[in-house]
């Protein structure tokens, strides 16, 4: 990568050791001779990255999460720095950033560009997902009937507490916690996961990148609307029969990583797997 020469920081302050970890990282920029700017807003105001070369963000996956539109809009590619909990997006560490920052600025990272999922509401506007678009009840309260086709063919419909459709680096997000798969985040697919379905053989399905995805809702009674949440940042609302349209998305969000940046690694450690004696041989 090239050298980096402005970069735009967002810092999440809710976070302990954020804004001082923050402070520390500017500095280190500022003595380069970077061009600077920083907020503390997320999601971010339309137009922040446009024409940056890249963002640094502190914070959790969530913080991160309100970056990612505009970062695959303008094609900037995003330094995230954990202050958070699990982190599986927001890579470094803040011992990493630290030791590593004066490397990073240099352009020796290397860049991740994720698959994204495009989605709208009965020919809507189209919202940009990097983990997941989820539906559900408007309230939240109970079943919903949806009925879902893929390029055309009806796949089924489920009676169940809604649906995820994820990427592959959303795999490990609320679809793990759904019981559906892990995905490598190489992979080009669509996972679409049933929430608590009420016939048992209702899995995950996994569809190739092209798939064109349609969602009804067919639910009868007071349930006439539909939540549609994309990456727990944005929510649009779908009446009964309305369809919802879900795709790969064109953009990529482009994802700073170590140059010795592990997927594998990253998992076992997240979620505590076992994988000591591998490492070892």
């Amino acid at each position: 990568m090239k050298p980096i020469r402005s970069l735009a920081f967002v810092v999440n302050a809710e976070k302990p050791g954020a804004v001082e970890l923050a402070r520390s990282l500017v500095a280190c920029a500022r003595a380069k001779g970077l061009r600077l700017k920083q907020t503390s807003r997320f999601p971010i105001a339309q137009g922040y990255l446009k024409g940056w070369d890249a963002c640094c963000v502190i914070g959790g996956d969530g913080t991160l999460l309100g970056v990612v539109r505009e970062a695959a809009q303008e094609g900037v590619p995003i330094i995230g720095v954990n202050r958070g909990s699990l982190g599986f997006l927001t890579t470094f560490s803040p011992d990493e950033a630290r030791a590593g920052f004066d490397e990073i600025l240099m352009g020796r990272f290397r860049v991740d560009r994720r698959a994204m999922l495009e989605c709208s509401v009965a020919g809507g506007p189209a919202g940009l997902a990097l983990n997941d678009v989820l539906i559900k009840d408007e309230l939240g309260t109970g079943l919903v009937h949806l009925e879902v086709f893929a390029d055309g063919e009806l796949v089924t419909d489920y009676l169940c507490d809604g649906l995820i459709f994820s990427t592959a680096t959303g795999s490990t997000a609320y679809n793990l916690s759904a019981g559906g798969p892990i995905i490598h985040p190489a992979a080009n697919v669509i996972a679409m996961t049933p929430i608590c379905p009420h016939t048992l053989t209702n899995r995950s399905i996994i569809f190739r990148d092209s798939v064109r995805l349609r969602v009804f809702n067919r639910s009868g009674g007071a349930r006439t609307r539909t939540l549609v949440g994309l990456d727990g940042q944005r929510n649009l609302r779908a009446s009964k029969d309305a369809e919802i349209s879900i795709s790969i998305a064109g953009p990529r969000l482009p994802l700073a990583q170590q140059l010795g940046y592990s997927h594998f690694a990253v998992v076992r450690t997240k979620l505590k797997w076992s994988g000591g004696a591998a490492e070892r041989q």
